[in-house]
């Protein structure tokens, strides 16, 4: 089962999108885990992770991130797919990343 992590400044504005992206993946019938946690937390929590998707308010961070946890891919979500709640989009950016 893959693992994707949201990161973004608290934790808390993903968790909405963590929802929707759950649902895209039950509807796909995806298996995988997703969780959000906050930025500060990447070298503890995402470690593990098949990919980490980052909030856009902390996109600037994405190459101190990646370095915290290498081997794993990361990448900023697109500010209007977050805006939008997009979690089949999202789900989608994060298979991609996970060549999945």
């Amino acid at each position: 089962m893959k693992k994707i992590v949201l990161l973004c400044a608290s934790g808390m504005s993903t968790s909405m999108l963590v929802k929707k992206m759950q649902e895209a993946a039950k509807a796909d019938g995806y298996e995988c885990s997703i969780d959000a946690f906050s930025a500060s937390e990447a070298a503890t929590k995402a470690a593990d992770a098949d990919v980490v998707l980052l909030g856009p308010q902390i996109r600037f961070q994405k190459n101190k991130i990646a370095a915290q946890i290498p081997n794993v891919p990361v990448d900023a979500i697109d500010m209007r797919m977050y805006g939008r709640m997009d979690g089949k989009g999202a789900l989608a950016l994060a298979r991609k990343l996970m060549n999945d």
